[in-house]
């Protein structure tokens, strides 16, 4: 019998960290190629926006179903398959002759976003004690992270200057890159025998997964209300030329990462009040946003701040490992397809906020009653959670 190779935490929490890097720079390049591809393509702007729109709705369809329909795999086959997946559907959005084909082949890329982040968070937080599972989960979603501070700027740049098709393919050589990596540095698991479609179903009957996930829905909406319509702000309102735009956003990234990284280290040591400080945090950032945009120093500094409350998608995904008992994989892909439905309902809301007359600046405004709708939300989890633990001891 073969013995078992030894597991280094760090290489393999690395390696998931890539696959995150290449999920984040595909998810937020593509908005950034949008006009090269739509002009190739021959299309308009709003119709390459349903590439957009194609990517998210294969996550959050993708991440529930996979998740069930995976449950008995072991981990290390599953995210192996998820990243060769992820590979050929941006390798054949490289090489989109149609729209058509455009739209199928974002919607396959989308499909294992959802599912890869609740298993590679699953396999990290395995690898440490549990004092430290926020801190290992938030080091794969640096790679997100530093995603939007590295890998999305390169991709625009190779759009503007190799062509768009490089961006998307790019991309899919890091998909392989990671799969290659986990195949040789992730644990190798049995999977679970016992697991069923059924039983991950389950999660979705308990309140505290249900409440969890809305509190990810509707509270992260508001950095998506913001930052969706940054670049208008700034050209409209702080009158700045667009060479500003990049650097504004790769701010906004820095305090992505490190907001992630310090909430992931208190998390570990006081998880829901962390959750609470979190929200509490964006929605005072966000409010100072209208305050803020006249000015091009103060927007960055708010727009740092703003992003330093992106650290409440590892505080959920903890959560949920807490809350979700055996239901633990659908539970952990679900939180990603919720983190897409705030990407949604963010940029929607403050978009009608800007048809109404109210200014690019009101989706600060709209941005904090997210994040308070969201904290009035955990807080009832929270409530609930406690009234259960009486009862039962009771």
């Amino acid at each position: 019998m073969a013995e078992a190779r030894p597991v280094h935490p760090a290489l393999v929490i690395f390696a998931l960290a890539v696959g995150a890097f290449a999920i984040g720079t595909t998810e937020f390049a593509a908005m950034s190629l949008l006009p090269f591809f739509a002009s190739d393509l021959g299309i308009s702007a709003p119709a390459a926006g349903h590439a957009i729109s194609a990517y998210a709705l294969g996550v959050v369809t993708g991440a529930p179903v996979i998740a069930v329909l995976g449950a008995r795999l072991p981990r290390r086959t599953l995210l192996i398959g998820l990243m060769a997946t992820f590979a050929i559907g941006n390798g054949l959005s490289a090489l989109s002759s149609t729209y058509p084909l455009m739209l199928l082949f974002r919607f396959l890329s989308g499909l294992p976003h959802g599912a890869y982040f609740g298993v590679a968070a699953l396999v990290a937080a395995g690898l440490v004690p549990p004092g430290r599972r926020a801190q290992a989960v938030a080091q794969v979603m640096s790679g997100l992270t530093i995603a939007t501070v590295i890998g999305v700027p390169a991709a625009n740049w190779m759009g503007q200057t190799l062509g768009w098709r490089w961006g998307f393919g790019v991309v899919a050589v890091l998909a392989l890159l990671t799969a290659v990596l986990v195949a040789a540095y992730a644990p190798r698991d049995k999977g679970n025998s016992k697991a069923s479609p059924m039983r991950e179903l389950g999660a979705l009957r308990d309140r505290q997964v249900l409440l969890t996930l809305l509190t990810g829905a509707i509270g992260f909406g508001g950095l998506f209300a913001v930052y969706t319509y940054v670049a208008s702000t700034m050209l409209t309102v702080t009158h700045v030329s667009e060479r500003w735009v990049p650097v504004v956003l790769a701010i906004f990234g820095i305090g992505m990462t490190i907001g992630n990284l310090v909430a992931a280290w208190a998390a570990d040591r006081a998880q829901s009040r962390t959750a609470i400080i979190v929200l509490l945090w964006s929605a005072g950032t966000l409010a100072l946003f209208p305050f803020a945009a006249g000015n091009i120093w103060t927007l960055g500094i708010v727009m740092f701040l703003i992003g330093s409350s992106g650290g409440l998608g590892t505080v959920l995904q903890t959560r949920l490992m807490d809350v979700a008992g055996d239901a633990q994989t659908l539970a952990a892909a679900a939180h990603h397809s919720a983190f897409n439905i705030a990407n949604a309902l963010g940029p929607w809301l403050g978009g009608l906020a800007i048809a109404h007359g109210y200014g690019l600046t009101s989706t600060g405004w709209i941005g904090s009653l997210l994040a308070l709708g969201g904290l009035a939300v955990f807080l009832a989890a929270l409530s609930l959670q406690q009234r259960d633990r009486r009862l039962a001891a009771a």
